[in-house]
């Protein structure tokens, strides 16, 4: 009873907090929500289940891992902003870059199209697990239903009234994961306290299977690139900063939410289940699964909106607008429900994080186009470094095998 009273005061302060007019109206804070909402989104949902499968008590280290990556590959964006971009838009860009550039653009718009599927799948497992139903074939249906919707409103009125929901349930969705890490901090101090309590470090198997399966998962830490594409609305320092803010703080949430979550996590090491954090957070407190679900149905729809919305834009910006917007949307809605009804969640995040993982290689390469004359070796270097662990992302990334 306390652990609830206690969580639901927790996130009714953080969402007081996060609505507060002057944080609102914040240009700094509204250019660090953009990223920081898609790359805390579903894959918080589902890192937990995911590393814990993949490398059981290991998972801090692993999400350590992700996290610096992630980092890494955010320097290689944000290089693109302060280089790259005024060279794109000097007039006469070199021929190279405008093509690598365009079809990173393509590329890009081809995974948001991925990342809808798996948004609105996993919105429909929570809304089941809500009601006590487990039914792929029902699941299917939802995200079906959900995809039409958006991509009839997307062709008839625009999606700007669906985007509006978007800042408001970023600030629900951050209160809740407030209250869970709470929750979590509790629940721990309580479980050591406890005589002969201690996490198990069971060694694993197969390492190299491991790695590719963590390859398979990069979709759970993207999103910072989102900034890149704000610079209508945000000049490019402000771009880079507020997005090194987002990059930050949203891997000090991983860290401190699969840290916290490490005794729990031994549960799900033999079972594959998206839906797997509502389980979790039953142990800590009864009011947890109640509110995850709803930051979960927030969270994935507003991340599916603004996807397609993206997606959308993308494709027909691809197209010279030979394919407009509205058709855009009815397209990746097309090509997601034939990914829903052909793939398994787990399969469509490896397939989602093999598509970002080619486009952030795509930005690799912009950079070093754009780096000639003036870049310094350490860092051409980096960013070969990392184009080459993209790669093998590319190249190896397998879905977590059950």
């Amino acid at each position: 009873m306390i652990e609830n009273i206690l969580l639901l005061a927790v996130a009714i302060a953080v969402v007081a907090l996060l609505f507060q007019p002057r944080l609102r109206q914040s240009r700094d804070w509204r250019a660090t929500v953009t990223p920081l909402a898609s790359i805390i989104g579903s894959g918080f949902l589902v890192a937990a289940p995911l590393l814990a499968h993949a490398v059981n008590s290991w998972a801090l280290l692993a999400m350590a891992g992700i996290v610096l990556v992630a980092y890494g590959i955010g320097e290689v964006i944000r290089y693109n902003i302060r280089y790259a971009e005024p060279i794109l838009n000097s007039g006469q860009p070199p021929r190279s870059l405008l093509v690598i550039e365009h079809l990173s653009a393509l590329v890009l718009g081809l995974a948001y199209v991925i990342s809808v599927a798996f948004y609105l799948r996993l919105l429909a497992s929570f809304v089941l697990r809500a009601m006590e139903v487990e039914n792929d074939f029902l699941a299917n249906i939802i995200t079906t239903g959900i995809l039409l919707f958006i991509a009839l409103v997307g062709l008839w009125r625009g999606l700007g009234g669906l985007e509006r929901l978007e800042e408001s349930a970023v600030n629900i969705k951050l209160a809740i994961i407030a209250a869970l890490l709470v929750g979590l901090a509790w629940f721990d101090m309580n479980w050591l306290a406890q005589a002969g309590n201690e996490i198990s470090y069971q060694p694993v198997e197969d390492w190299p299977y491991a790695l590719q399966l963590l390859a398979g998962i990069l979709l759970i830490i993207q999103g910072f690139e989102t900034s890149r594409y704000l610079g209508a609305d945000y000049d490019a320092e402000t771009r880079i900063r507020t997005m090194r803010y987002a990059q930050i703080l949203s891997g000090a949430i991983y860290l401190l939410f699969i840290g916290l979550a490490l005794p729990l996590l031994g549960d799900f090491h033999a079972s594959r289940d998206e839906t797997a954090i509502i389980a979790l957070s039953a142990m800590v407190a009864a009011v947890l699964p109640a509110m995850l679900i709803v930051a979960a149905v927030m969270s994935q729809f507003s991340a599916a909106v603004a996807d397609t919305a993206g997606s959308g834009g993308l494709l027909s910006e691809f197209s010279h607008r030979r394919l407009t917007p509205g058709a855009g949307y009815i397209l990746v809605a097309t090509v997601a429900i034939i990914l829903v009804w052909s793939a398994s969640v787990f399969e469509i995040i490896t397939i989602a994080s093999r598509a970002f993982a080619l486009y952030y290689l795509l930005q690799c390469i912009v950079a070093l186009i754009a780096s000639r004359g003036h870049g310094h070796f350490v860092q051409r270097a980096g960013i070969v470094a990392i184009a080459g662990l993209l790669l093998l992302v590319v190249l190896f990334a397998i879905p977590d095998g059950g």
